[in-house]
């Protein structure tokens, strides 16, 4: 391939469309012709102020939110959010609802705990994290502060695409591994975060969502730092953000904008997703995905092969194909291929 590139299947930091690259080396010494590269411009220029404002203006574009919605540019990764949506929501008298469906919803509980009352309204682990629950399955809390999913869930191999009804209650949402990879109606979420170094550019910036009424019942005492109201209020610039994620983070979406925005990356997606799953139900056994149908991730793939041996040999021949991957056989916490 060009440039002597191989085929990427890292999961995070992830593979970048090649035409980002070529555009963010194009002037990397002399970004627009300032005389410096872009990593070292102020943060309070005029011209980075066009670079950040407009990667906040292209993220309500493609996801069609209206000026109820605040976008932010954060730091400190999903993790950090696992802590920051209940220091902010949650305290004494107060409850909030999680869905466990994988290890990523298990950290996010576990942080959450620390603040407040939590009640799992639905575990998938007693079966192995092979579904995602049925509306009628989820046991919620009227009156909750908010009911926390994770959207993709990368080890497992499931993902949302019909969210859970929860009323007036405010959906949260973990998006950092499907994110900008098809449509979404917003109206439901209260608040949305990912971080970036899968779906959306390199890693150290973090997208949080989060709408004016969940913003208004933010509790008051929060770490400044930690305050969505102190980003909200300071358009992100409160401290210094990284500008240069940010400025690859916005030139990967122009590029989806230019690619047909997410109706054009859900038709890829779904294309990809239906050859490659269609070809594993063909075998007739020798290669199994264990994840429901309904359920099954178009982000990430598991599947099985009879023996680990065989899956071994599986991944040697991808790798002596040109596939790259930080794990050879999938996820630690998950045998098989992802």
């Amino acid at each position: 391939m060009k440039y002597g590139r191989i085929w990427n299947f890292n999961a995070g930091p992830a593979a970048l469309p090649l035409e980002v690259l070529e555009r963010v080396h194009a002037d990397w010494f002399n970004k627009g012709g300032t005389g410096m590269a872009l990593m070292e411009w102020s943060h309070r220029s005029k011209e980075y102020d066009e670079i950040h404002n407009g990667a906040i203006g292209l993220v309500k574009r493609l996801l069609g939110l209206d000026e109820r919605y605040r976008v932010l540019f954060l730091q400190g990764g999903a993790s950090l959010q696992f802590a920051m949506i209940p220091m902010n929501f949650l305290g004494e008298g107060k409850v909030a609802d999680y869905i466990d469906t994988g290890s990523w919803s298990v950290k996010a509980i576990k942080e959450a705990r620390l603040f407040g009352e939590v009640n799992v309204a639905f575990s998938g682990k007693e079966e192995g994290y092979v579904r995602l629950p049925r509306q009628e399955e989820l046991k919620l809390t009227p009156g909750a502060e908010y009911v926390h999913i994770t959207s993709n869930n990368t080890i497992k191999g499931t993902e949302y695409f019909d969210y859970p009804d929860t009323g007036d209650v405010p959906l949260v949402a973990d998006m950092s591994s499907d994110i900008l990879s098809h449509r979404i109606d917003p109206a439901p979420f209260g608040l949305i975060y990912a971080g970036a170094q899968k779906n959306l550019g390199p890693s150290g910036v973090t997208l949080v969502i989060v709408r004016d009424d969940l913003l208004a019942r933010a509790n008051e005492g929060v770490t400044t730092m930690l305050s969505y109201s102190t980003h909200v209020e300071k358009n992100s610039l409160f401290n210094t953000p990284p500008t240069l994620a940010i400025f690859i983070l916005g030139e990967v979406l122009k590029w989806v904008e230019e690619n047909g925005g997410l109706a054009g990356m859900e038709e890829r997606n779904r294309r990809k997703a239906d050859l490659l799953y269609g070809f594993i139900d063909e075998q007739g056994g020798y290669y199994r995905c264990p994840i429901e149908k309904n359920s099954r991730s178009w982000m990430n793939a598991v599947f099985r092969l009879p023996t680990e041996e065989l899956e071994a040999k599986f991944i040697a021949e991808g790798k002596a194909a040109g596939w790259r991957c930080t794990s050879t056989r999938g996820s630690r916490r998950r045998c098989g291929v992802p």
